[in-house]
């Protein structure tokens, strides 16, 4: 029997997700040296996905919580995830928190975050305002504020090619001559793709003049404290604007609690009054009742349970210290690899950069090339995670890549 009807005729095949895509070519691959730089997950050194031991503790402690239910939790989310989360991005002694200036609400991770206050500014700022993004960015920035229904999304400078670094001046450059109010998304640590961040210095010159523009920042921080290790360290941006201008700042804890499928995160708000906060909260759970309802529990309690417990935090604090030195010693390893095969080219950049990825400088046919000959799957844009590093896979990543800057340009 034939439907006798033509609703979805029209629909074009979409093109599928890039990352997702790699990863399914890497899985259906057979070759034994196959290796996966591409995703954006922690794996231990055997290649492995890792569950955080105090993560395990916390599963136990809320199955083993017979007052715990499956009621819905309020439009807000979990309160002692939200104030925690609050808490650790801003700072216990942070004047907007002790003042009543922030809040923040519970979002499907650091996606959900991001377009949340998307849809925010879409409604409260106008769709007709600029929205600037840095060269290059994580790929779902664009499609979230372009799906929000921004007109105007650009780019403003970030990378510079030929250092491997910031491109401050440029950087400047554009926030200067961006239209006044412009909507600025920043990289609070651990900058996607690049792994190429701001000094403290520099982020003070950035801070002068978005607020000089009266431009409004937006931070993305999915990886505090997987970055450097150190929890305040990978948050002095955000804290720093937060002394002086209002924010959003979306939070994932998929990298940092390991809890990638539980899309755990939060949107926290600075604002400039208590009113003012308790305002802009009541269309944030207005605009997300109309979107998801209300948020899951399971990961927000995992997170609760630790950021709300001293013992747990100091050891998830260690766990913390445990992947972000692992991604410190395959950088070691690789930059020394590359140093002993001779490798054309320089490649301090690679003890440089920081956090999960790096910015290799490969260019889009050769980091084809080293997955059609090598079977090393890494996004044509040269970046990969340095979390599909291992002690076992490194030396032949070394060699691949050697081999290919020799031979293909």
């Amino acid at each position: 029997m034939t439907l006798d009807t033509t609703h979805f005729d029209a629909v074009p095949l979409a093109p599928p997700d890039v990352i997702f895509h790699l990863t399914a070519s890497y899985k259906a691959d057979t070759h034994a040296q196959k290796v996966n730089v591409g995703v954006g997950a922690y794996r231990d050194d055997n290649g492995h996905p890792w569950v955080l031991p105090v993560v395990r503790k916390a599963e136990q402690l809320i199955v083993n919580n017979h007052a715990l239910d499956h009621e819905y939790l309020p439009i807000e989310g979990l309160a002692s995830f939200t104030s925690a989360a609050a808490r650790l991005i801003l700072g216990k002694d942070s004047p907007a928190l002790n003042q009543n200036r922030a809040i923040a609400v519970q979002t499907i991770s650091g996606t959900g975050a991001v377009r949340l206050g998307a849809d925010f500014l879409a409604r409260f700022r106008g769709t007709q305002t600029k929205v600037l993004l840095s060269n290059p960015t994580w790929a779902n920035h664009k499609a979230i504020f372009n799906d929000a229904g921004f007109k105007d999304v650009a780019d403003y400078t970030y990378y510079h090619p030929a250092t491997r670094g910031l491109d401050l001046e440029g950087m400047l450059r554009d926030l200067r001559a961006a239209p006044e109010g412009s909507i600025v998304v920043l990289h609070a640590c651990a900058h996607n793709p690049t792994g190429v961040d701001p000094t403290p210095a520099q982020w003070n010159t950035i801070a002068d003049v978005m607020i000089a523009k009266k431009h409004f920042a937006f931070f993305d921080c999915a990886y505090q404290g997987f970055a450097s290790g150190d929890l305040d360290r990978d948050a002095t941006a955000v804290r720093y604007f937060a002394t002086r201008t209002e924010l959003f700042v979306a939070q994932s804890f998929a990298k940092n609690f390991g809890l990638y499928n539980e899309r755990t995160g939060a949107l926290t708000v600075v604002t400039k009054s208590p009113e003012t906060a308790q305002a802009v909260k009541s269309q944030l759970a207005k605009l997300s009742r109309a979107a998801i309802s209300n948020p899951p529990a399971f990961g927000a309690r995992i997170v609760s349970t630790v950021l709300n417990d001293a013992a747990l935090y100091a050891e998830w604090v260690d766990n913390l210290k445990t992947m972000s030195g692992r991604i410190q010693l395959m950088r070691t390893k690789l930059f020394d690899a590359l140093q002993k095969l001779g490798t054309p080219g320089s490649w301090q950049h690679i003890l440089d950069q920081i956090g999960m990825f790096t910015f290799t400088g490969l260019n889009a046919a050769q980091s084809q090339a080293m997955g059609t000959k090598f079977h090393i799957y890494m996004t044509n844009n040269g970046r990969i995670s340095m979390a599909g590093l291992t002690s076992s896979n490194v030396e032949y990543f070394a060699q691949s890549l050697d081999w290919i800057v020799r031979n293909v340009q």
